[in-house]
């Protein structure tokens, strides 16, 4: 494992822990909103803490950007790494069992390392630039589906900005009718880690943020996987919006989403 590949996961255990001690009194722990149906808990700020703080232990001079903490310079700008400490956090207030640590390492601008945790399932999905994907240290590849209906996809709706549901559900209306079935399971790091590891024949959403993305489309990548924005473009990192699967299933769902 890349000695910064393997920080990045005891990163993404240390906060694991405190995810499930604090998924495991749910109810008790105190919740703030950030803004529409957007929501952080101190379970996200002790978890975002606990990364950067492991990951300074190793690399004092790094940048960080954090969902939570937001950007920290460092003295050393070729490396950045890019946080979210509770991807799902609405599920975890509810009780529902599925969100996940995302921790991705930019390198002079170039995604370069990724993790994403599921720490109730034990599921580490990882990836360095080159070097494949894998679960729990197993390779893992991303389906090729033969037709768009033979497929399983997954997608976000616009929960933070209702007003955008209209242009959503005519894009969700031609590509349902197309495919097999769909999925929105409310984490957008492990819809990506899904499509790397098959079970998921694609994955499409918009309104998502840089965290949320940045460790699944470097380990979708890696695990032969495209990853485009709705125009097709090859750099989503930034652009608020993604479609991930094989290059047929990617070129099915943008022509619905352009």
């Amino acid at each position: 494992m890349h000695p910064m590949l393997n920080i990045a996961v005891r990163a993404a255990r240390a906060a694991g822990t405190i995810i499930v001690r604090g998924f495991e009194k749910h109810n008790e722990v105190a919740t703030e909103s950030k803004g529409a149906n957007d929501f952080v808990t101190q379970i996200d700020k002790d978890a975002e803490q606990a990364i950067i703080a492991k990951i300074q232990q190793s690399f004092p001079n790094h940048c960080f950007m954090g969902e939570e903490s937001g950007e920290t310079a460092g003295a050393d700008t070729d490396f950045q790494w890019i946080i979210d400490p509770l991807d799902g956090t609405t599920n975890f207030i509810k009780g529902i069992p599925h969100f996940a640590v995302s921790i991705a390492l930019l390198h002079k601008g170039r995604l370069d390392q990724a993790v994403v945790f599921d720490p109730i399932r034990s599921e580490l999905f990882t990836a360095s630039r080159g070097q494949g994907a894998q679960l729990n240290g197993y390779r893992i590849r991303a389906s090729k589906p033969r037709d768009l209906n033979e497929t399983i996809l997954a997608t976000g709706m616009p929960f933070k900005n209702k007003a955008k549901f209209g242009e959503y559900a005519l894009s969700l209306n031609k590509i349902f009718h197309e495919c097999g079935d769909i999925r929105r399971a409310g984490s957008a790091a492990l819809d990506l880690a899904y499509v790397a590891a098959g079970r998921h024949d694609g994955y499409w959403e918009r309104g998502i943020k840089t965290w949320d993305i940045a460790a699944g489309e470097l380990i979708v990548r890696e695990a032969g996987g495209l990853v485009t924005d709705f125009k097709g473009g090859n750099d989503p990192l930034y652009s608020g919006e993604i479609v991930a699967g094989s290059a047929k299933v990617v070129q099915g769902l943008v022509k619905h989403l352009k």
